[in-house]
């Protein structure tokens, strides 16, 4: 690899900034665009009272272009039984980028989430009509009776995922935050309407690496070195089927290293790109990827032009330039109210500056 790199501006196409106005988002929102990042699509799990109608949604995004309007906040809606075909129609007039899925009961705020997708088969059919993705959070929930545990319920929501690309084969889906050699692998199998997110702390973690550290844990969570060599290796041969969606997951410290269950949930945002370029480095010395598959063209299509070019919008005409090395990930970002650990506290990574 070298060591600099001059690219696009980056979309991330997975984040969570938590409620706006409030704490978390007034810390986190404002380390998007330094990360060398001007587009991001924002997940609506909110709580207590998930993004569920297209007001509320441009609510939540004007609140958030008061606290940094120079980036573009793609929005979307929490898949509820609340969502007819006619929201659906307002969704795509008012710019609505994609209505989200989660499983109830799978991950952060899924507790309203989706059972069977059999009563959504009209909300479905309209955002096929309409060009609406479907993001689908792709786990099932644990379950010890039927043998589901974090190590397997993304493998196990995979036929749920073929299910839909059969019923609604012009439906666009993304399956966000893939961690297994298997989810790759099913999003390859289908055409052009069908890719993958794969976020930052995939490519580097390890099942041992959060089972051992709260800051580490996430959910879907991380798998094997297998897993994260398919991972690695699909971002640098991806050509349009997978794009960076970080799923970065803002938490105070006090919900990781509080009483009762780590919330669920790796901070990477300020550093992204970085972690992305330092996971590389690592796999090409452990040999997951080789040296020349990390090209221009791959990281550019990864960071800024697939994503783009699934969710229809144009090309950046920014420039951003990485160097190796070139900042330090702070021990925690901190405010009167909150405390937010980032991934790798502490460590070397890439930097990011504007041209």
């Amino acid at each position: 690899m070298k060591d600099t790199y001059t690219l696009p501006s980056a979309a991330d196409m997975h984040v969570h900034l938590r409620n706006a106005p409030g704490p978390i988002a007034s810390l986190v929102t404002p380390t998007i665009r330094p990360a060398g990042i001007d587009t991001v699509f924002v997940m609506p799990n909110l709580a207590p009272v998930p993004v569920t109608s297209v007001d509320a949604a441009l609510e939540y995004k004007s609140a958030l272009e008061a606290i940094d309007p120079s980036v573009n906040y793609l929005m979307s809606l929490y898949l509820h039984s609340s969502i007819t075909p006619e929201e659906i129609a307002k969704a795509k007039k008012a710019g609505i980028a994609g209505v989200k899925a989660y499983p109830k009961g799978a991950t952060t705020n899924s507790q309203w989430g989706v059972v069977s997708f059999e009563p959504f088969d009209e909300v479905l059919k309209a955002m096929e009509k309409e060009g609406i993705v479907l993001n689908l959070h792709g786990e099932v929930p644990s379950d010890s009776k039927e043998g589901v545990t974090v190590m397997n319920a993304e493998s196990r929501f995979l036929p749920t995922l073929r299910s839909l690309v059969g019923k609604y084969p012009k439906l666009k889906i993304v399956l966000e935050h893939c961690t297994t050699g298997e989810a790759v692998e099913a999003v390859r199998e289908f055409g052009e309407d069908v890719v993958g997110t794969i976020t930052a702390h995939h490519l580097s973690l390890l099942v041992d690496d959060w089972s051992a550290n709260v800051h580490h844990y996430c959910k879907p969570s991380a798998k094997s070195p297998e897993d994260r060599r398919a991972l690695l290796q699909a971002v640098v041969s991806s050509k349009g089927k997978f794009f960076l969606g970080t799923d970065s997951a803002p938490h105070d410290i006090s919900s990781k290293k509080g009483k009762g269950n780590t919330a669920a949930g790796v901070f990477t945002q300020p550093y992204a790109l970085g972690y992305v370029l330092k996971a590389l480095e690592e796999g090409i010395a452990r040999g997951d990827i080789s040296d020349s598959d990390v090209t221009d063209e791959a990281l550019a299509g990864f960071f800024a032009s697939y994503g783009r070019k699934f969710y229809g919008l144009p090309p950046s005409d920014k420039k951003i330039l990485l160097k190796k090395d070139g900042a330090t990930v702070e021990e925690s970002l901190k405010s009167e109210q909150v405390e937010i650990v980032p991934y790798r506290a502490g460590e070397k990574i890439w930097s990011v500056e504007w041209l």
